[in-house]
């Protein structure tokens, strides 16, 4: 399988897109009682998919029929971890909105920057094809 012209960054903004999804859940629920606030391990999650991307060019070969197979793929619900908060609530909810919120735009502002870097290869790419 060949490499895509975006390479990390297109992992990257499928896994930024998820976490702000989470996050966007933990501030709506902020108010809920019990509820337990989630995060992505970004790097993790990155670097599965990463590895995962690279074996698919190199099949793995079981040499005993007791290995286990390799094909299981893990998604980024794997990777959800519960949020320890630093001033637990009464009611059992761990959202902590001006955490959540600080979260929600870091991950925001770097989604962003993965989206402006993959506009810029492709006005590269779209450059090379007239021959500018």
């Amino acid at each position: 399988m060949a490499e895509s012209i975006f390479g990390i960054h297109e992992h990257a903004l499928q896994v930024r897109t998820q976490r702000g999804q989470i996050l966007a859940s933990n501030l709506a629920n902020a108010d809920t009682p019990n509820f337990k606030a989630r995060d992505i391990d970004f790097r993790a999650a990155l670097a599965l998919q990463q590895d995962a991307f690279h074996k698919e060019s190199l099949p793995m070969q079981a040499t005993s029929h007791r290995h286990l197979a390799g094909d299981t793929l893990l998604s980024t619900q794997d990777f959800l971890k519960y949020r320890l908060p630093t001033q637990p609530s009464l009611d059992g909810n761990t959202v902590e909105a001006h955490i959540e919120k600080a979260q929600f735009m870091e991950n925001a502002m770097q989604h962003q920057a993965t989206l402006e870097f993959i506009d810029s290869r492709i006005s590269g790419i779209r450059g090379a094809l007239r021959g500018e």
